[in-house]
């Protein structure tokens, strides 16, 4: 899914990246108030981006040559809201970039759109729309594959605007449901995989550490 190195027009490369900005400073921001009141958070913020490195790194092969991977960001955004996700997906993808050759520079602020601003702020609905005293883990299984299936959908986007299969909005639009379609045949079962994962790590995380999960905001 990440959009590799120099692989979008400088054009979209540069107005990706401005998109991006201002949502990774308001996360910058929430991240440093949140420490600074509670430093105890950062072990859980630790954890939530190992997390997404890990699963994100996993490069699965897809149709035509393609690769599909799970996101990891549906467990970050329940814990700790979308503006956080950002900052922690801008980190991971990041490293990845420069560790893994995964993503790239230019294209990291498309890379942060997708799978760190856009993916999670509609898996964050989603869990809001559900969620409640009774219906965390179902919430997080929904805001997981929701946060999952939308990035994919963005990244398809974004190359159909790049790339447009012909002239003006119905190049782009059949452009990009031909991006969409290559992802969908592997990318639909990786994200309920991944929902099914992510419920079952706040189902645990609920039963062992309610204290922390209560403070994050995940149980109210």
């Amino acid at each position: 899914m990440h959009i590799a190195e120099g692989f979008l027009p400088p054009l979209w490369a540069v107005a990706w990246t401005l998109f991006a900005a201002p949502f990774v400073a308001y996360g910058t921001y929430r991240v440093t108030t949140w420490v600074r009141k509670s430093p105890e958070r950062m072990a859980m913020l630790a954890l939530a981006g190992a997390f997404m490195f890990v699963l994100s790194a996993m490069k699965l092969p897809s149709v035509t040559g393609s690769t599909s991977h799970p996101t990891g960001t549906g467990i970050a955004v329940v814990m700790f809201g979308p503006g956080v996700t950002a900052v922690l997906s801008t980190v991971v993808l990041l490293y990845q970039s420069l560790l893994l050759a995964h993503g790239g520079i230019t294209t990291l602020g498309a890379n942060v759109a997708s799978m760190g601003i856009i993916g999670p702020a509609i898996g964050w609905l989603g869990y809001r729309a559900v969620r409640g005293p009774t219906s965390v883990v179902t919430g997080t299984f929904v805001a997981t594959v929701l946060a999952n299936v939308t990035t994919y959908l963005v990244t398809a986007t974004q190359l159909g605007i790049a790339f447009p299969a012909g002239k003006g909005i119905s190049g782009m639009i059949a452009a990009a449901g031909n991006f969409a379609a290559i992802f969908a045949v592997t990318q639909l079962p990786i994200a309920i995989i991944e929902g099914l994962l992510a419920a079952a790590m706040i189902k645990q995380l609920l039963a062992v550490k309610p204290a922390v999960t209560a403070k994050l905001g995940v149980a109210t």
